[in-house]
Order: structure tokens, then C-alpha cells, then sequence
């Protein structure tokens, strides 16, 4: 499906590959940026808050995109990598005393690292196996943090000091939201181009066909290795950064469930597209947002309800939201939002 409207087509090879194309995408492209970009400076610190996770959680999401919704390998153990890059800059700043950007680029790195570890058997299986493999992953490194308490504090955790460049600390929340959101765009708009390149193409052969796309010249263990890297590398970059924000890291931080979560996000938003794991993060967290208002208004409505009925509301939503999807839109909200677009586009022609 065309991304241009209707008596709109390139005219060069640079106009093909250009990802704000017409005057309205640039038009919409900029308010979204200004909009973006000026929001800290009037929203409240519950807002920015979630602001900063839902940047946080979508470095995260990008990178498992990339790995799962490109490259078609099957990963349910994003939460481990995430906690590589926390436990990795955690050390780095506050044992080791190394600055903030050299920690975070550490942590992207190590993460990668332990992800190309984990991705060698993806040569000799796929699928529901290789989720396994993934698993396995996420619960071998939150067994390492809590048992090697001489590094990591074990089931303690550890203290983090606020990131900073040069003499400029990041110790509020608006200076926190400006780098989280400022990275985040950044691995967007590196996940959008990199669906566009040899590197991306060779990926989505490799998730529809990995046989044909070997016959063809690819070379799996390199690119699927390459994926694991760049989607456990993009898990640390989030993982750091979870971890200076919140100012603490412990085993607790980084649940299994999480895992579950971030591979629903991209279900909810749609795999394997750029806009897809934006939707899906933006949705989700904005669903936690009404059911942490929604649960008091339960609880005082139904008293006579089980004291752990209403807070677990929070999960039976989320399975509930993931089948509903999975019924209604497979494909997920970035799918109907192209839909409406080229239903927007012919409106004009419909009477």
C-alpha cells in the first residue's frame, strides 16, 4: 500500500526514499515534534512521568521489533537483556566512576554481547522453539544478578547516580524526559531506516522465507546474528537508561511478565512495522494510566469484592486487550491506521 496520497508519485530516487514526502507530512511532522519537545515544559511530574517510561519502553520495544517483526526470530526474554544494560551502567558509573555516555554505550554493548550468545541456536531452530531458548535466557541472567551479590547486590540491588554530561546533571524530571525522549527518537528513526536498506531487506526475507532467502544469497547466521544484536543492543540502551531514571536497580525490576508485555505491545501496535511499536507502547501504558484510576473507583463500588480481585484487574485487561487483537486486528493498530488513511485519501471520490 502506497504511502502517498492520490496524484502524488517521486519524480527521483531521493524523493522515493524519503520518509516525509509531502507538505502535510512535513506540516504534521514538525507540530509533532514542537508538540513533543515543548510538552515538558507544561506538564506535571505524573505526566512526565510516564512520559519518560513510555520513551524508556519504546527503545525497548523498537529493538524486539526489529528482531521479532523484521527478522522473524521469536524472542520472549527481552526483560533479561533490558536488565544486562541497567546492571551494566549501573556498575560502570557507580563502582568504576566512568560518565554517563560511556556507560550507556557500555551497556548497549554488553547487551548485544550476551544477545549474540543466546541467538546462535536461532541457526538450529525457530519458532516456538527458539521462544524457549529466549526464555531460558531471560531467567539464566536473573539468576546470575541475584546470585552474584558481590557485583550486583543480589536481591538488594543497586544504587544509581543520576546521568550527566559534562558539568549538566539530569536530576529532574523535565531534563530527564529531553535525553530519554531525545534517544528514543533516535532508534526510531534508526528502525524506520533500516527496514528501507540491504541489512532491513534481508531481514523480512529471512522472517517470510529463511530457506528461499538462503538460496537466494543471504547469509542466515550472519544476518540473524546481526538481528539478535541490534535488538539485545537497543534492550541495553533502554535498560541503562531505565536504570538512571529510576535511580535503583534490583532483580525485581525485570519480571518475566515484562517479557510477555513488550511482545504484546508489538502484537497491539503491529509487527513488523516502524509505527507499530509506538502504538502498541503508547496504548499500553496509557491502558495501565485508566486502570490505576479505574481500580479505587472499583474498589469502592463493589466492597464486597476479594482484596486482590481489583489488583489484578491490571493484567486481565491486557490478556483481554491481546485477544481481542488477536480476533478483530492481527495486524495491529498500524495496520488501521493505513486503512483510514487510504479511506481518508478517497473520501473525496466516494460520493
Amino acid at each position: 500500500m502506497s504511502s502517498l496520497p492520490c496524484g502524488v508519485r517521486n519524480y527521483s530516487y531521493a524523493e522515493d526514499m524519503a520518509i516525509v514526502r509531502t507538505r502535510t507530512q512535513w506540516v504534521l511532522f514538525v507540530g509533532f515534534l514542537l508538540l513533543l519537545f515543548t510538552a515538558p515544559l507544561y506538564l506535571g511530574n505524573f505526566w512526565l512521568n510516564k512520559i519518560n517510561l513510555i520513551g524508556i519502553t519504546l527503545i525497548a520495544a523498537v529493538g524486539l521489533n526489529i528482531l521479532i517483526g523484521y527478522c522473524g526470530q521469536l524472542s520472549i526474554g527481552h526483560a533479561g537483556f533490558i536488565a544486562v544494560g541497567a546492571y551494566t551502567s549501573t556498575i560502570l558509573s557507580s563502582k568504576l566512576g566512568l560518565p554517563f555516555p560511556v556507560a550507556l554505550l557500555s551497556a548497549g554493548l554488553m547487551a548485544g554481547a550476551i544477545g549474540l550468545i543466546f541467538g546462535v541456536p536461532s541457526m538450529r531452530v525457530k519458532g516456538f522453539y527458539l521462544a524457549i531458548t529466549s526464555i531460558a535466557a531471560q531467567f539464566i541472567i536473573i539468576w546470575i544478578i541475584r546470585h552474584w551479590t558481590g557485583m550486583t547486590g543480589g536481591n538488594y540491588g543497586l544504587t544509581v547516580p543520576y546521568a550527566s554530561i559534562g558539568g549538566f546533571i539530569f536530576n529532574t524530571e523535565i531534563r530527564q524526559c529531553y535525553l530519554i525522549i531525545g534517544i528514543a527518537a533516535l532508534c526510531v528513526f534508526f528502525s524506520k531506516n533500516i527496514a528501507r536498506t540491504r541489512l532491513g531487506r534481508a531481514f523480512i526475507a529471512i522472517r517470510d522465507n529463511d530457506l528461499a532467502a538462503e538460496v537466494m544469497g543471504v547469509n542466515l547466521f550472519y544476518y540473524k546474528l546481526l538481528a539478535f544484536f541490534i535488538g539485545c543492543f537497543l534492550a541495553g540502551i533502554a535498560g541503562s537508561l531505565l536504570a538512571y531514571w529510576t535511580g535503583t536497580v534490583s532483580p525485581d525490576n525485570f519480571r518475566f511478565t515484562d517479557s510477555i508485555l513488550y511482545v504484546g505491545m508489538l502484537i497491539i501496535g503491529g509487527l513488523g512495522t516502524a509505527l507499530g511499536p509506538i502504538l502498541g507502547v503508547v496504548f499500553i501504558r496509557l491502558l495501565d494510566v485508566g486502570v490505576l484510576q479505574l481500580t479505587p473507583a472499583l474498589q469502592s463500588a463493589f466492597p464486597g469484592m476479594p482484596g486482590g480481585f481489583t489488583t489484578g484487574i491490571a493484567p486481565m485487561l491486557f490478556g483481554l486487550v491481546i485477544i481481542m487483537f488477536l480476533i478483530f486486528e492481527p495486524r495491529g493498530i498500524a495496520h488501521r491506521w493505513e486503512l483510514f488513511k487510504a479511506s481518508y485519501r478517497l473520501w473525496p471520490f466516494s460520493y
